[in-house]
Order: C-alpha cells, then structure tokens, then sequence
C-alpha cells in the first residue's frame, strides 16, 4: 500500500541517499516540479530528490519500496498528459533526472551514441553533429526534454516519416526497477534474438515499470542535400494526393509532410515574433514539405523541384516556395512548430493528439469538424501536424468572445466526440503525447478488456508494491 504521508525521518533517509543540497524540502524550490508544461495538472510533493549517479536511484527506489513510498520519475517535465507531475493529495516524491546528464559515449562507426537518461535531446544532437552524424529526433520542446522521458513517452517528432519515434531509434536501456535492482540491457545489437524484448516494455511506460537511466541510440548519416518548400493548397484531399505522389517519388528521402491550416498560419503570424507567411496569396490548407539526401545537395533540389511541378500539373499545388539557405528553412520549420504555443493568446484551447491511418485523415478531419461545430458554434478549429504518419493535433480554439472556462469545462465532451471519430477510423487517442492522468480513464474504456488485462498484469509483475508513478497510464 502507498503512503499518503511522508514522515520527517523517512524524510532524512532519502536525503542521506543523495544528499541534502539535493533533496528539495522548501515550497519554492519544489514549485517547479509540481506543474506540467501545459498547466493542466498541478500536483504536490513534500520531497523532491535529484540523485547524481545509477547507485542512487538504486538506493532510492528500494527504500521506497521498503516504505511503500510513491515516485514520479521526472525529466525536463515538458509532457502534456500529466504523467511526470505528482498527485493532489499524496505524499507522492519526485525523482528528478536532471543530474544524470552525462554523454557516455559517441560510436561514429558503430552508428549509436550512449546517454544518461537526464542528458537534454539538443546536447545529443550536438554530440551525434560533433562527429558527422545525425540523431534524429527533432521536438519543440528539444532544448530541455530529456532522452529518459523520451523514451518512457516514446516520442515521435516530425521526423517519424524517415526515422521512426523512439521505439525505432533506441537499440538498448539500462534500468532501475522498483525494487533497486538494475537492468544493464545497454547492447548496441541491431540483431539481438535473445527472448523477450524487455526494452521495448519500459520505452512507452511513462515511468510506470522503472526509471530509464541509460540508453543506447541510433546515430544515421548527416544528409548531404536538405530541401524545405511551403506549399499552399485548396484541400485536405488534395494534401494527400500530393502525399502520395511525394512518397512515390522521394521514398526514403521525404522527411517530413506537414500539414497546416489557414487558421494555424493566421495565428503563428500574429503571436510569434518574427513569423511571417512565406505566400503572397492565402490559401486554405498548407503542407511543409522536408527532402533530406545522402549523396548529393543537387539530388533534393532536383526532388523538390521536380514534386512541385508535379503537383502543380496536377492541380494540387496553388502555390510554393522553396527555402533558399538554412535560415529560410528554420523559419519554415519555425511556424510549423509555433503553431500549438500560438493558440495560447487566442484563449481556450482544447486539445487532441490523435492517429489515423494515413489515407482516412481527410474522412477522419470531415467527420471530426462537422461533429464539434454542430456542438459548439463558432468554434475554431485549428488542426496541423504529422500527415506522413498519420498523427494529427486537433486543436480547438474557443469562440471569439467565448467565456474561457465555461469553453475548457466542455473538455471532456468534445474529446468524446473527436476520439469517437478516431475510434471508427481505427485510430489511436494518443498518438506521441502519453496517457499520463488525462486519458487513463478513457484509454481504459477504449482498449479492449484483454488488453487492460495484461497492462494491468505486467504492471503488477515489475511493480507489486505500487510505488512507480501512480494513478498514471493503468489503475491498479
């Protein structure tokens, strides 16, 4: 049984474990570790621990679970489901990771690069670009998210099109269980036949099965030839044709495949600063297209070229422009990326991080609008993201002129309707964010009973004391 309070002497034994200076106590150094990213959940802790090696999280995890002590693993917080904040109303301890931030090892030839779980994703870019490589996770949130709740959300990015989400990028971990024991599951085999594949439990995990510490990660070759255009179109249908024929013609070498609405690009260009719209003319819906090659730079401007004619031909492609130099592509990038904190000035925003299969997002988005509008009115309805893969951020702002929390309180409901839709089309609620607290209700009520079963069986076998982030992703 988990303890709802924490003793000042059990208090004192997690503090000699890592020390006191840090094992945060004070109200003001905890405040930050209590609040997601989005300020949808705001927990509480009486402790907050920030232990600097393995043998400490080691030590930490086997005396919680020798108290019966709850712990919410912790990187650089920046979840959207509320998975890495603790509870109201318990005596729930963060486990920061921040400290366990070293880059154990680059390997060009091997193609891997071994980090801590606390290392931030913009340093292992850097080391994989200090030795001519790439690694190729690319998030918003990439100046301070940490490759251990990367992995434990398998997060996916924009580069999933090529590359894959974690899952596909991580080739070993190491992991420290509930009980203390660790897991030094660090091989760097792209061929490992050796029975069940216990890496791919902990990646998706939320923190629920152990603490991610370590990971060995895959490394690819810098491309040589990069080309980013904007292109404006008139549908969503017509995005998917142009889609197609991307694919057809780029293979391995597409990227990335964005799509936008008016509305995002409308938003980016009255609340980000600097943000401008690449077209001279407005356009309905808009697609980012990313071409990436590794023999020649001549090869992805041919690509690009040659995929816009196209679909100007076509009748696809209304408009386009293709970035001249790096900075033209990072701006391109940037409105794409600005579009879910653009929303924010425009009040409420109720949120869907949703897949579908690739070739019903046009039926899916139909159907999902005419269902919200004929709910709610003059709401606005800004959906973008992953086309390539299926993953779409249906967003909805509320009315102009709406009451925001009156409009907020409507969650619940309107997330009904959207997953409702998803479901029909054999999507997925959550595509990259996590269920965290936010959809462990309804991930229960949409999975099928078996399914639950067996979560609900592998939590028990890694975690019987129930000490690993819970109340997150499966009621036990």
């Amino acid at each position: 049984m988990v303890a709802a309070t924490l003793s000042p002497a059990l208090i004192s034994r997690f503090a000699e474990i890592t020390g006191p200076a840090y094992a945060l106590v004070d109200d003001k150094d905890i405040a930050p570790y209590l609040v997601e990213s989005r300020g949808l959940y705001h927990g509480i802790s009486p402790l907050v621990l920030r232990p600097g090696s393995v043998e400490e999280v080691s030590a930490i995890l086997a005396l919680a679970t020798e108290t019966g002590t709850a712990i919410v693993p912790q990187g650089g917080n920046t979840g959207h489901v509320g998975g890495s904040v603790p509870r109201e109303g318990m005596a729930d301890v963060v486990l920061s990771l921040s400290r366990l931030n070293r880059i154990r090892d680059v390997d060009p030839v091997g193609n891997v690069i071994v980090a801590d779980g606390g290392a931030v994703l913009a340093e292992i870019q850097k080391a994989a670009e200090g030795v001519d490589r790439l690694f190729p996770l690319s998030l918003g949130s990439e100046g301070s998210c940490q490759i251990g709740g990367n992995l434990s959300t398998n997060a996916g990015g924009t580069a999933v099109l090529a590359y894959g989400n974690m899952r596909q990028l991580c080739l070993g971990l190491e992991v420290v269980l509930p009980t203390g024991e660790v897991w030094n599951g660090l091989r760097r085999l792209k061929k490992d036949n050796t029975g069940y594949d216990l890496r791919d439990l902990f990646i998706g995990a939320e923190g629920s099965l152990g603490v991610i510490t370590g990971a060995v990660l895959k490394l690819f070759p810098r491309p040589l030839g990069h080309e980013v255009a904007f292109a404006g179109l008139k549908s969503v249908e017509d995005a998917l044709a142009l889609f197609e024929r991307a694919s057809s013609r780029c293979g391995t070498a597409l990227t990335g495949f964005e799509l936008m609405p008016r509305l995002g690009v409308d938003f980016t260009t009255r609340h980000i600063p600097g943000v401008r719209d690449p077209l001279a003319t407005r356009h309905d819906w808009y697609v980012l297209i990313d071409i990436s090659t590794s023999d020649a730079a001549e090869t992805a401007s041919r690509m690009m070229e040659a995929l816009l004619a196209e679909g100007v031909e076509a009748g696809l492609v209304e408009n386009a422009v293709i970035a001249s130099s790096e900075e033209q592509r990072k701006a391109l990038w940037h409105m794409r990326e600005s579009m879910s904190p653009a929303q924010k000035p425009e009040g409420g925003s109720i949120k869907h991080d949703v897949s579908v299969p690739v070739s019903a997002i046009p039926a899916f988005m139909a159907e999902a609008d005419a269902a919200v509008m004929a709910a709610m009115p003059g709401a606005r309805i800004c959906s973008f993201g992953h086309m390539g893969d299926g993953n779409i951020h249906y967003n909805i702002s509320q009315p102009v002129g709406a009451d925001k929390q009156a409009f907020l309180d409507r969650w619940r409901e309107i997330n009904h309707l959207v997953h409702g839709v998803v479901l029909k089309y054999n999507g997925s609620i959550s595509a990259e964010h996590g269920i965290g607290q936010l959809k462990r209700d309804e991930l229960a009520a949409v999975r099928a009973p078996i399914e639950m079963d067996l979560m609900r069986r592998i939590k028990g076998a890694f975690d019987p004391a129930g000490i690993m982030n819970p109340g997150k992703v499966v009621a036990v």
